[in-house]
């Protein structure tokens, strides 16, 4: 028999958001380990807000929401809003009821500076590493860096001689024609108007240079998941500078291996590498008029093998990042913030690696 295709508006529900989400569902894994961080950061969070004055939207569902924004490729935060006014699934793993009101999305403007300063993504980045290590699923002596570049929200018009002078008359005020036929242009003469940290770079000979911000990635190699992170202008050397910063940064003294490709097969850099008790899997790049810095007392070794094998998979993390985390395309200014962004996304990287997780560690996180 044929059901009526009728809709009756009903004024009382009796299943909560809670009901409707499936028990298996892969957001009650994050949102267990996600809960577990934000308590670990509450002293954080006391210290950023004053004592008196109206409450707060709470810090805790401002970074639920925006690792949904991640998670789910949210463009903006606009829609991030309108998502969560009528997506079931969003109100249950921020922590709104059926008729909570759903705050305007200017309350991330005006939040912005306070998590800036409190350096929130770092420390919230820094906790879900060290629960990834808890669960026994990061390696800590083998690991892999490399670089690329995130393009910036500012055009190449307003790449513009530093010192100024005179302008054409505009044609059209909100999109000038602009040309650059016969114009020599460089990171030395000129800046963006729009954000100055953003520098002109591109990834290779015969591409296009754009500005850009560079990133960079510690990857550790048993399951492929970030352990560290550096955002720094794209200057040219950026890759081996972060590259270096990051590996100090590991804990410990014991000596580990790190695996790059052939743009970091430099002899200050393996040099320094090894000041640093870090074994430099790079690459060799290997031209008629230049000597690899790595020889046969490294690529011997069964090791440098598995590593040249193993560092491909970071490419992995920025393809997930650009195409998922929205971090091809860039929608905020400054060094800082996206420093900010870009680690933030980084941990989501971890929580999406939970298809390679050992079941039984799954299984311990789906426990009520």
């Amino acid at each position: 028999m044929r059901g009526d295709d009728i809709q009756q508006s009903a004024m009382f529900s009796y299943l909560s958001p809670e009901q409707r989400v499936p028990a298996d569902h892969p957001l009650r894994a994050i949102r267990r380990i996600c809960d577990k961080v934000l308590a670990q950061l509450s002293d954080l969070f006391a210290t950023m807000y004053s004592e008196i004055g109206r409450p707060s939207v709470p810090p805790e569902k401002l970074l639920r929401a925006l690792l949904l924004q991640v998670l789910y490729t949210v463009r903006s935060e606009r829609m991030l809003m309108e998502q969560l006014d009528y997506n079931l699934l969003f109100r249950w793993f921020v922590g709104l009821n059926m008729d909570d009101e759903v705050w305007h999305a200017t309350v991330y403007t005006k939040n912005r500076d306070r998590l800036l300063q409190a350096d929130v993504a770092r420390n919230f980045f820094a906790l879900v590493v060290a629960e990834a290590k808890q669960l026994d699923l990061m390696s800590d002596e083998h690991f892999t860096v490399d670089g690329t570049l995130l393009e910036a929200c500012a055009s190449l018009k307003s790449f513009r001689k530093s010192e100024g002078g005179d302008k054409p008359p505009v044609d059209d005020p909100g999109n000038p024609t602009v040309d650059f036929h016969g114009e020599k242009r460089s990171n030395q003469t000129h800046a963006s108007t729009t954000d100055a940290d953003a520098l002109l770079a591109r990834k290779g000979a015969g591409k296009e240079a754009k500005m850009s911000y560079g990133a960079h990635v510690l990857m550790e190699n048993r399951n492929g998941l970030v352990a560290d992170v550096e955002v720094l202008q794209a200057n040219g050397t950026g890759e081996r500078d972060a590259a270096l910063v990051m590996v100090e940064a590991i804990p410990g003294d014991h000596p580990v291996t790190v695996g790059a490709d052939k743009n970091y097969d430099t002899k200050d850099f393996v040099a320094e590498a090894r000041n640093l008790k870090a074994t430099p899997h790079v690459a060799q790049n290997i031209h008629a008029r230049r000597r690899s810095a790595i020889d046969g007392r490294t690529t011997r070794h069964a090791g440098y093998a598995i590593s040249q094998i193993k560092r491909k998979r970071v490419e992995e993390i920025f393809g997930w990042m650009k195409t998922v985390g929205g971090m091809r395309k860039l929608r905020h200014r400054g060094l800082h913030l996206v420093g900010w962004m870009f680690t933030f996304a980084a941990a989501g990287t971890i929580w999406c690696a939970c298809g390679t997780w050992p079941p039984q560690v799954l299984e311990g996180m789906y426990e009520e």
